[in-house]
């Protein structure tokens, strides 16, 4: 029998953020590979804010999961979360801008934990601060953490699944890899790499006809605990463009985008919808809209504060969780993100309605049409 019970899921700048209701470790009730065992997933940027979300989701789902990050508490926090739930959990402090670090977690993983099934790609850094102002040194930086870092992580993945001609890899990208914004250039910038490399690796795998997939999850902007970190130079505090989601609506678009990566992109709200297809049509305006809204649609609240730490060259010390300072703003559900995950139910839903259409219509032709017999005594009459 399968049984259950709750956990609060705390952080550092909290208490009980949220309750859990999940199923303990026992009889069934857990997602297993084609093998028959439990799921092996390597998730970067684990240990806060849209990659803590996606441990939790995978855990809860009966993974096993291997956390690569630079903050150690985060980290422990997060095995912690995984244990709890009954599956392994192997702490990796890397910086993934250091593909030697990469590659040597991976093999960890695999002597470890097992064959890697899934590799979620989601760590990043940003800087807010208009270009004039920024350094070469933090351009660099940002590059090599959220671009790079996803480069290094794919070589680490592909070098265990092409020999055996399966697994999955899933980059977490954002409406920003298709339209930019002003003050987060640095970020926009390895957003859209980000993109371009996914799109030469897609095609590739499929030129060889490989059993590997890859697919990419464009998410909006998320309630996480970057905007208290990041590295800014704004005169206001930092935010997230709204409309701003939960993480967990990131992290469950995630596990479905890992187990379904046919589907070329996922997008995870009307919002990114709205960006990336709106630049496509009217890019100029687009230019002309952002500059005059951009800069502060991205700050709130009064002053920033000029000493608050960053976590651009180090990690911060202590345990984040997934979320931010926005609770009392972020939407818990995206619409678009459901239809993502339900596309098949939806396809059989709408089969079925247009096939009672035809048939109810059939129907009422069927009952409406005058009888011969009513003709022919009109007729004689």
């Amino acid at each position: 029998m399968q049984t259950k019970r709750a956990i609060c899921i705390r952080n550092a700048a909290a208490g009980c953020v949220f309750s859990l209701t999940a199923i303990q470790p026992g009889r069934g009730g857990y997602e297993v590979s084609q093998q028959g065992k439990r799921e092996i997933v390597v998730i970067t940027g684990a240990s806060a804010g849209a990659g803590r979300a996606a441990v939790r989701e995978f855990a809860r789902r009966g993974a096993d999961v291997a956390l690569i990050a630079r903050g150690r508490d985060g980290l422990e926090a997060a095995a912690r979360e995984v244990e709890w739930y009954g599956g392994r959990a192997l702490v990796l402090p890397v910086d993934v801008a250091d593909a030697a670090q990469v590659e040597a977690a991976a093999d960890r993983v695999e002597r470890e934990l097992g064959p890697i099934d899934i590799w979620v790609n989601d760590a990043m850094t940003s800087v807010f601060s208009p270009i004039k102002e920024m350094t070469a040194e933090e351009f660099k930086r940002v590059t090599e953490v959220t671009y790079l870092g996803y480069v290094y992580g794919t070589l680490a993945a592909l070098k265990y699944m092409l020999p055996r001609d399966r697994g999955t890899i899933v980059h977490v990208g954002s409406a920003l890899a298709y339209r930019s914004i002003p003050l987060q250039a640095a970020y926009c910038a390895s957003k859209h790499a980000i993109l371009g490399f996914y799109a030469s690796l897609r095609t590739e795998l499929l030129h060889d006809h490989s059993r590997v997939r890859t697919t990419m999850v464009q998410m909006p902007a998320l309630n996480t605990p970057q905007f208290g970190w990041v590295r800014s130079r704004l005169p206001r505090k930092a935010q997230p463009v709204p409309p701003i989601y939960q993480p967990e609506v990131a992290a469950r678009l995630i596990y479905h985008a890992a187990h379904h990566p046919e589907k070329r992109e996922y997008y995870a709200s009307w919002s990114v919808i709205k960006a990336i297809f709106g630049n496509k049509l009217v890019p100029s305006y687009a230019d002309r809209y952002l500059a005059k809204h951009g800069f502060d649609s991205q700050q709130y609240d009064g002053p920033a504060d000029p000493n608050q730490p960053h976590n651009l060259f180090n990690a911060l010390p202590g345990d984040h969780g997934a979320h931010g300072a926005f609770d009392d703003r972020a939407k818990s559900w995206s619409a678009e993100a459901w239809a993502e995950e339900n596309a098949g139910k939806l396809a059989a839903g709408l089969v079925l309605g247009i096939a009672g259409a035809i048939w109810g219509l059939a129907g009422l032709s069927k009952n409406t049409r005058p009888s011969r017999s009513n003709g022919g005594e009109k007729r004689a009459a």
